[in-house]
């Protein structure tokens, strides 16, 4: 009961004309943000977050609009990916399996409203499931102390190990520069400058928006410089806009599925909604055995990951919300949303801010409804925005990006770092090195230092401190098997597909 009086209160939070407001706007921006190709929700709340603060938003006002731009993002990338065989973000790839071949066959219209749908039920299980599970993993953090957050932490990043595939050491060296961008600025405990160059305005540390505005817009605008994302042309929408009955039916088990796996996978920290959705577009395609079409028009194949990448880009608010630990590269940005107001996520976030936490439940399951009965009547509107040329969609985001910057801290020095930045996120992205362990690590790795330099002080300099308690060592243990499953499981298939190959012979 003291859930749903908690859950009323937040409704009454994210209900007040102001907030519907700005849900509505974050919801209508973030579904042009996530349609545009490469842009994606990272860029979408990164470019978003300084001008909340500058607006001087309060802060369930800021966390209500970016969490309406997060999910705005997640509807608007299945449209680009349907229409013009180009992901608007990386957990729309999976939809172009099977959405772009349904589009050229004139079920365009069928494609992105079965699509809708399926983000829609994905939004609302996920929903479900952190009113379900948040307050409990809230109260059974209470119990970590400073070795068991700093386990915690490491296991993050051993997630994002061990799920990226080949990209594996591109990933943690993309981490490990994150983790040494940490290191810039005064050392809170000795008051030493570290890897300043002595330059005053460094003295504080890299600010958070900087890096974000700097890796991910800056670099994104170059890219499109570059012309990574122009030349494609959208297919018509024509026929029928709805999907039929038989469609639905088809789809309904596919979707539910799809989203209860898709929010576990979220709850996970570092996986993001790109393993959701090829995690659950596989696990349907062989549970159709041979009865299906999949990668040729497949009603369930545009289902499956599109209610699994909105339930997982929902599931990682979780542990943003009551660990303190980003479960996605969207979320990292949004903890640097809440240090901005001075508001540190954990597990006594519940306590201490309610109306914050609560209020930005409320309105994920608001943002869900606005945009489902948005996306499915506005979409012939949502599409002409593929037609925006570089040349203007270019100095549009750059002006809107850097007016954030500077109007944090008001130093052209900011400007200059973040298009420095910018170009180092470039040359990565070319590159093929993942952004988002990048800021990951940035944002894990102050907490990190802190959190080993407490458990190392309360135990006079011994290690062991780490390895102590039941929670810890249990964290130890999903860290290590989540860095060496991946790599085994890979193996054994490997070595299965050897011998099929090799018995027939």
């Amino acid at each position: 009961m003291e859930v749903l009086s908690h859950l009323l209160e937040g409704f009454a939070v994210a209900g007040t004309p102001t907030n519907l407001l700005i849900a509505l706007i974050g919801c209508f921006l973030g579904t042009v943000i996530g349609m545009l190709p490469g842009l994606g929700p990272i860029n979408g709340v990164a470019i978003l977050m300084p001008i909340a603060y500058a607006m001087k938003l309060p802060p369930e006002s800021a966390l209500i609009l970016l969490a309406a731009v997060y999910a705005g993002c997640e509807f608007g990338g299945r449209i680009s990916s349907i229409l013009i065989n180009v992901p608007g973000d990386a957990g729309a790839v999976m939809t172009t399996l099977d959405g772009y071949p349904m589009a050229k066959k004139g079920l365009a219209g069928p494609a992105l409203s079965i699509s809708a749908v399926a983000s829609f039920v994905g939004s609302i299980v996920a929903v479900v499931g952190i009113v379900a599970f948040a307050p409990l993993l809230a109260n059974w953090a209470l119990a970590f102390g400073p070795a068991e957050y700093f386990a915690l932490m490491v296991l993050a990043l051993s997630c994002l190990g061990g799920l990226v595939g080949d990209s594996m050491l591109k990933a943690l060296t993309a981490c490990l520069l994150g983790l040494a961008l940490t290191c810039v600025g005064i050392d809170a405990n000795s008051g030493v400058y570290r890897y300043t160059f002595d330059l005053l305005h460094l003295s504080d540390g890299i600010p958070f928006i900087v890096v974000v505005i700097g890796l991910f817009a800056v670099s994104e605008l170059m890219l499109m410089l570059q012309g990574h994302h122009e030349g494609v042309e959208a297919v018509q929408l024509k026929g029928r806009n709805l999907f039929n009955l038989e469609e639905f039916m088809l789809a309904r088990w596919t979707i539910l599925r799809s989203a209860v796996a898709g929010f576990f996978v979220g709850i996970l920290p570092g996986a993001g909604a790109s393993i959701a959705s090829a995690m659950t577009y596989s696990m349907e395609r062989r549970m159709a055995g041979k009865d299906h079409c999949f990668g040729k028009g497949d009603v369930r194949g545009v289902a499956a990951p599109e209610a699994a990448n909105n339930a997982s880009a929902f599931g990682s608010l979780i542990p943003m919300l009551t660990l303190g630990v980003p479960g996605s590269g969207t979320t990292a940005v949004m903890i640097g949303a809440l240090t901005l107001y001075n508001i540190t996520p954990g597990p006594t976030l519940f306590q201490d801010q309610p109306v914050i936490v609560w209020g930005l439940i409320a309105s994920l399951a608001i943002s869900s409804v606005m945009l489902v009965i948005m996306n499915i009547p506005l979409v012939k509107v949502f599409v002409k925005f593929l037609d925006l040329p570089s040349r203007l969609l270019v100095p549009g985001v750059a002006a809107v990006s850097l007016v954030g910057v500077y109007a944090v801290h008001g130093t052209t020095f900011d400007l200059v770092l973040g298009t420095l930045l910018g170009g180092l996120g470039y040359i990565l992205r070319v590159m093929n090195f993942p952004m988002a362990p990048f800021i990951l690590g940035f944002v894990l790795g102050d907490m990190m230092e802190q959190n080993l330099r407490r458990a190392l002080s309360i135990s006079n300099g011994e290690v062991g401190i780490l390895f102590q308690s039941p929670i810890a060592i249990g964290l130890w243990i999903v860290a290590a098997g989540m860095l060496i499953g991946p790599r085994l499981a890979k193996a054994l298939e490997a070595r299965r597909a050897a011998q099929g190959l090799v018995r027939p012979a």
